[in-house]
């Protein structure tokens, strides 16, 4: 049933703007989200008038090849252990164990185009390399950290990349197609 509502709420949405927003998005919906643009859109932390902090849908300038007017689907979420409520985009979490395990999971990797994009530019970034990170996590991770990866949130800079790789393991999925 939430689903039904979610999906019916983005066509709404979608179908009252003419285009995918983020600045119109709910905060609940923003994360993990693209706009019509191919923009990626994020949750930032914002001062009001009053002097308390609200969040705000915001569009970053991080371009995803390939994709856009995109609302992540729950079942995305849960696959992937992301969290709707993330601010801003960054790698902090490729280096908890259990979170590389969950977006390396099938359901996660082979299901899930817009999360994997997103957290393949974001190893890219640190010098890493998210099959290897799903095939060795510990290796990559040690890899990572030497790098100094996690150091803050990713440059607004960096566009997409669609990973090439193609690992056998039974434990980890291969990597998706190009979205292009």
């Amino acid at each position: 049933m939430a689903f039904i509502l979610f999906f019916a709420f983005s066509l709404l949405l979608q179908g009252a703007l003419g285009e995918l927003i983020c600045e119109g998005l709910p905060t609940d919906l923003c994360s993990f989200s693209i706009a019509s643009s191919g923009k990626r859109c994020l949750l930032e932390k914002c001062a009001s008038t009053d002097g308390t902090t609200e969040l705000q849908c915001k569009t970053s300038e991080v371009v995803v090849d390939g994709m856009s007017a995109w609302i992540e689907t729950e079942q995305c979420i849960h696959a992937c252990g992301v969290d709707r409520n993330s601010i801003g985009i960054s790698s902090d979490s490729l280096l908890d164990p259990q979170f590389t395990a969950q977006l390396c999971s099938l359901a996660c990797y082979q299901n899930c185009p817009n999360i994997i994009d997103l957290y393949f530019n974001l190893a890219s970034a640190e010098g890493g390399f998210l099959p290897d990170l799903c095939a060795n996590p510990h290796r990559a991770m040690s890899e990572l950290l030497s790098s100094g990866a996690a150091s803050g949130p990713i440059s607004s800079s960096v566009s997409a990349i669609s990973p090439a790789y193609s690992d056998s393991s039974a434990d980890y999925a291969a990597a998706p197609a190009p979205f292009y």
